[in-house]
């Protein structure tokens, strides 16, 4: 096999969006993904319009993320006695000139994995294989590799990026003195439900308090005889000792009995939160951690995306989204600076420290932040939510987290495409 050139260090959304990108503009790319089988495991996921504006452009349109998910119609808020904090459409209902999709997290990641292979070629990915370090060289980068049959290879390109996720091995090497993974306190448990959708049919709906509340939204087109679809649930409660994760396990399976019970006053008469959790099959038990951020994302020819590089807690519907969108400004980089260091650094100057600031901001409870805001004026419980937090400050709330996350409507609808349809590489290696 010929060398690449350019190895991705992860086969996960951020990496195949990536390898999809190089694809398309004439860039070969191998895959190196340390699961030797991929399955459509995982649960819910949103992808933003800016993340969908970028799918669309790959070829991955409307009837492909239809059969993964459904289009998003609206985005709420409610507090701990149902009533509205807030609620804004979204996606085309919002004047979006493309959708927010809510995907099952397995399907859409075989969705990418499968279309890449269909266009690059079986051979273009290597599962059961775990880039573990790297070292650059004058006018290329060697990549370490294990295999899962124990085999040990280097293998060089011109580039190597890590989008190897929250424990990247190429992130450990490129800032070794990196603090441990954060975890705040916040427990999740996730699974999903076969329920009907409530309100639009297709809404994202916070409930609670920012330190006891649900996310509910489906992640399939209704069933057209039942009525019935995938409901993605998640449950979060935060506990004071957040001193670090002991359990086994970063997303390990447990009863619904172990943590139901937070719940059980969640009953109202549009949603029954105790009958939708029991209603599982199987549930999974997570911290919801992130990490520090870095100053670089990039040493020498060697590059870091998606949770590598920007792990953040998933308040804000956007770690998926920005993985994808990391992909594409980087292809748009290689394509101003050909398959160079430079352009690598061109990437990191645009996206560091704009997308630090998301880490911390969803550090800081994201667009949730408007729980914690009701909670400290009332306790989360209230008749007229004007007379807690006004109309107008809330909607500022959300526009700031709009523009910080790069889905804010008007500059999203105006932008020109991150590549041009037909741009392709011209090959500096320099």
């Amino acid at each position: 096999m010929a060398d690449p050139d350019i190895i991705i260090a992860g086969g996960g959304i951020g990496g195949l969006a990536l390898a999809l990108t190089l694809h398309q503009i004439g860039v070969r790319a191998h895959v190196y993904e340390q699961v030797r089988e991929l399955k459509p495991l995982g649960v819910g996921i949103n992808l933003q319009p800016n993340a969908v504006r970028e799918l669309f452009d790959l070829g991955i349109g409307a009837d492909a993320l239809d059969t993964v998910g459904i289009p998003a119609r609206e985005w709420a808020l409610v507090g701990l006695n149902g009533n509205d904090i807030y609620a804004e459409p979204r996606g085309l209902d919002a004047g979006y000139d493309w959708p927010q999709y809510a995907c099952h997290r397995g399907r859409l990641h075989v969705l990418l994995h499968d279309t890449f292979v269909a266009r690059a070629g079986a051979d273009a990915v290597t599962l059961g294989a775990k880039v573990t370090g790297y070292r650059n060289e004058d006018g290329g980068i060697a990549a370490h590799v294990d295999h899962a049959d124990g085999r040990r290879e280097e293998v060089r390109a011109k580039l190597l990026v890590g989008a190897d996720g929250i424990h990247s091995a190429i992130r450990a090497q490129m800032h070794p003195d990196q603090p441990p993974i954060h975890w705040g306190g916040a427990i999740m448990w996730r699974g999903t439900t076969r329920a009907r959708p409530i309100r639009s049919g297709s809404s994202f709906v916070g409930l609670g308090t920012h330190r006891h509340r649900m996310v509910v939204y489906p992640i399939s087109h209704p069933d057209p005889d039942t009525g019935l679809a995938d409901i993605n649930w998640i449950a979060e409660v935060t506990v004071d000792d957040s001193s670090g994760w002991d359990k086994a396990g970063w997303f390990r399976p447990v009863a619904i009995d172990d943590f139901a019970h937070h719940f059980d006053g969640f009953r109202y008469d549009w949603l029954d939160v105790p009958a939708l959790l029991r209603g599982a099959d199987i549930a999974y038990e997570n911290p919801m951690i992130d990490r520090d951020p870095v100053p670089t994302w990039v040493d020498g020819r060697a590059a870091l995306i998606g949770d590598a590089a920007h792990a953040m807690y998933p308040t804000g519907s956007n770690g998926a989204s920005q993985a994808v969108v990391d992909a594409r400004v980087l292809g748009a980089r290689l394509l101003e600076h050909g398959l160079t260091p430079r352009a690598l650094a061109a990437y990191d100057a645009e996206l560091c420290g704009p997308i630090s600031e998301v880490v911390l901001r969803n550090r800081g409870a994201g667009p949730f932040g408007l729980l914690n805001m009701v909670d400290e004026r009332c306790g989360g419980t209230f008749d007229d939510i004007d007379a807690v937090i006004p109309a107008q400050e809330r909607g500022a709330f959300m526009a700031a987290y709009k523009q910080a996350a790069g889905f804010a409507k008007e500059r999203l609808n105006a932008a020109t495409p991150t590549i041009p349809a037909g741009a392709r590489i011209g090959q500096v290696i320099a």
